[in-house]
């Protein structure tokens, strides 16, 4: 399923039964969360089963992942609850190397019986690929961790808040959204917690507790009379935190262009949904787009899209050989770009980063799911592109023998691959605020929050809209704008980068729901940055027809 789809299923009433199976599990009841669940005692004896018996049977590497996965999701309409959905999911996965190839089984049978025949299935599976396997699986060295523990800084855990509470906060904005114009609202609550444990025949025993939270709504406002509607999404980012996202303390939020509230480490929905149903009627009347070249001001919520798709995609590895083509295709950033050692991705000031340790962001974690230690790389510095994103049997590819620790998997019914981490554009290093960009731009148009975008299968040539659109003269903002969307390539968007806003302004956006693979699986993972300034990029009327 794509990410947008899931902005559209909030105004399904019955929008729970279009997520992934991987999303959902066992139907339980809210007070069935907060069971403690297996102890790490037991994971480690049932962990040492399936390790033990890998090796026995000839496997030269082995590792076990124990996985319990709770999600809740609440969805309303209006004054309407339309579902309330808890599910658990619990199970092992377990990987092998046999005969120098991958094997893998799984079973939610988390028992010394289960266990076992689910290790041997995975190394009969091994073997038999075997035959087949042209090059042996050659693993980057990795340092057993011991037994060691991480976890989400979390204040408030989702799981101890009242479904009630969190119901009545839902209410409250497609309240406050009616009483302010709109006709039509939905909202929803997504929340997930990953408990997962680790083990390996390097030596690694790592247990981890993750945490996720996205509240998102869609208000609508219609002019009856000229039969026309405007729907403006909410400007909350999905978060690697606990319920306290919810909080929206004052401190934490900042103001961006033409008196729109952004959010950074809470965010207060009610007042979101306020402004939006203000925003959706201003639409209803606001001009239309005249195409031409226009310097854009894309503010953090929007330019994270951006960013995923025109910087995280096309460096994930796979993509870059050719191994991966499914929902995102292959990639322009091909080797011989990166072997240069000066193909410019983007101006000098562009400067991305990838990391899986960024506090409140979605892909952050200790480990990933082959027991690596996460860490911060840089992806293009100074414009140039200077590294790719890869796992332990990917980096002797790139001639570099330390894995970057961005594998995972959705849950412990999938085998774990190379997934994309956290990519983010530093802020500017000189002080300078959203008003002084504005201030800088002659002919422009301010652009926040996601919108439709399109990206051909190299992740080259794209189009991006957003959710709101102000145009700027003479260093002013003038007015609202409708049927904006920007075209360019890659390159040529990347090296139209001219101005970036200091680390005031730095906040994250994510995806929750990031596909990949076939089979598919999804991946939660945020993209940081702040307001930046691309001159001279192409706007087109999306709205008129030739």
């Amino acid at each position: 399923m794509k990410r947008r789809d899931f902005v559209q299923l909030t105004g399904l009433g019955a929008g729970a039964l279009l997520l992934p199976s991987t999303m959902m599990g066992n139907s339980i009841p809210a007070e069935a969360l907060l069971s403690p669940g297996m102890d790490i005692v037991v994971k480690k004896r049932m962990a040492d089963v399936a390790l033990n018996t890998a090796k026995s049977m000839g496997a030269t590497y082995a590792d076990a992942r124990i996985g319990r996965y709770l999600n809740q999701y609440v969805f309303t309409r209006e004054d309407k609850v339309q579902n309330v959905v808890n599910t658990e999911s619990f199970g092992i996965g377990i990987r092998v190397i046999a005969n120098g190839t991958w094997g893998f089984a799984s079973t939610n049978s988390v028992t010394e019986d289960g266990i076992k025949k689910a290790t041997e299935q995975a190394v009969a599976i091994a073997k038999a690929n075997s035959k087949f396997q042209k090059e042996p699986v050659k693993l980057a060295p990795v340092i057993g961790q011991g037994e060691v523990s991480w976890k989400t800084a979390v204040k408030k855990d989702f799981k101890d808040v009242p479904v009630s509470e969190k119901v009545d906060l839902l209410l409250r904005a497609n309240s406050a959204a009616l009483q302010n114009g709109a006709n039509f609202v939905n909202s929803a609550l997504f929340m997930v917690n990953e408990q997962k444990y680790f083990a390996s025949t390097d030596g690694s025993y790592i247990d981890q507790d993750i945490h996720r939270i996205w509240p998102t709504f869609g208000v609508t406002a219609v002019d009856q009379g000229a039969g026309k509607f405007k729907t403006r999404q909410a400007m909350s980012a999905p978060m690697g935190m606990g319920y306290e996202y919810m909080d929206g303390l004052d401190s934490e939020k900042l103001d961006g262009a033409a008196g729109l509230k952004l959010y950074r480490n809470s965010y207060d929905m009610v007042e979101d949904a306020t402004i939006a149903a203000q925003q959706a009627k201003e639409m209803l009347n606001a001009k239309s787009v005249d195409p031409g070249k226009y310097d854009l001001v894309l503010e953090p919520n929007h330019l994270g899209l951006t960013i995923h798709e025109s910087v995280g995609h096309p460096t994930e590895l796979d993509r870059v050989l050719g191994y991966e083509a499914n929902y995102a295709g292959t990639s322009f950033a091909t080797m011989d770009k990166w072997k240069s050692g000066d193909f410019k991705y983007g101006s000098d000031i562009v400067n991305i980063v990838a990391d899986k340790t960024q506090p409140g962001s979605l892909g952050a974690v200790g480990y990933d799911d082959e027991g690596v230690k996460c860490k911060k790389w840089d992806i293009i510095r100074n414009g140039i592109l200077v590294n790719y994103q890869a796992i332990r049997d990917q980096v002797n590819m790139i001639d570099q023998n330390e894995s970057h620790g961005c594998c995972y998997a959705q849950s412990w019914n999938d085998v774990q691959f190379q997934r994309m981490p956290n990519i983010s554009l530093e802020a500017g290093k000189d002080p300078y605020s959203i008003d002084q960009m504005i201030k800088d731009v002659e002919k422009g148009i301010y652009i926040a929050g996601r919108g439709s975008y399109s990206i051909d299968q190299q992740r080259y040539n794209f189009q991006f809209g957003g959710t709101v659109f102000y145009e700027i003269k003479n260093g002013e903002i003038v007015g609202m704008l409708n049927d904006v969307a920007y075209q360019s390539n890659t390159q040529e968007f990347w090296n139209s980068c001219v101005k970036i806003c200091d680390q005031n302004d730095y906040r994250l956006f994510g995806s929750f729901f990031d596909g990949k693979g076939q089979p598919s699986q999804i991946s939660a993972v945020s993209h940081g940055s702040s307001t930046s300034r691309f001159n001279d990029i192409n706007v087109i009327n999306t709205g008129r027809t030739i």
